[in-house]
């Protein structure tokens, strides 16, 4: 066995709670999403790990859910390192627009496809295929070896980019990375092997609220 994976994906911002698509546009969390990442804490502190180092995105609803975090872990100096390779898929032209105004706009139809295909971009943005090429690299390269040093890492992040984590940890395919939702501020805690492989995966919460 070798060190410790949590992934965490932040709380409620204001913008999920205004249904608008958020992508890289840096809004902070609302109460709920408060809530939801002191709730991941306490669950968190409750499952009795310290971590070495932690990871977070580029943006403010990402660092403040790991702040929030590491307060109820009793670990707030803990290193921490940012880097918008972790930053939420870029929604392109979409980012900002309310959810219900694109669908008026390019069609129910078309608005599905670039939120739950794989490998289509809405115009000017990325696809979760697009994330996954930018997330994937800087795991391996910063994350992953750190992991294998038998040091236990935080990562705060967001909804797409985590997928594209979990969609290689849990060797899920393009369609069963399409079904899969992550619920906010529940950690999944993976204990990875000297191969980097999954040896065991716990989920400190609910995820059937996921969206």
């Amino acid at each position: 066995m070798s060190g410790t994976l949590v992934l965490v994906r932040h709380g409620q911002s204001d913008w999920n709670l205004k249904n608008l698509f958020t992508g890289w546009k840096d809004p902070d969390l609302t109460e709920l999403g408060i809530q939801e990442a002191n709730a991941g804490g306490a669950a968190l502190a409750e499952y009795g790990i310290k971590f070495d180092v932690a990871y977070t995105s580029a943006l403010v609803r990402a660092q403040h859910t790991l702040k929030l975090i590491l307060d109820k872990v009793g670990q707030p100096d803990l290193p921490t390192i940012r880097d918008q390779a972790l930053n939420e898929r870029d929604y392109g032209d979409l980012s900002g627009l309310n959810k219900d105004d694109a669908r008026a706009k390019w069609g129910e139809e078309q608005v599905h496809i670039w939120r739950r295909s794989y490998d289509v971009p809405p115009p000017g943005g990325e696809s979760l295929r697009d994330t996954g090429a930018r997330v994937w690299p800087y795991y391996l390269t910063e994350i992953l070896p750190r992991v294998l040093r038998g040091e236990k890492v935080l990562v705060a992040a967001h909804g797409n980019s985590l997928r594209s984590l979990v969609m290689v940890l849990d060797k899920l395919s393009k369609e069963g990375v399409l079904a899969l939702n992550l619920a906010t501020g529940v950690p999944m805690v993976y204990k990875l092997n000297v191969d980097s492989t999954v040896a065991s995966k716990e989920v400190l919460g609910d995820m059937s609220g996921a969206h």
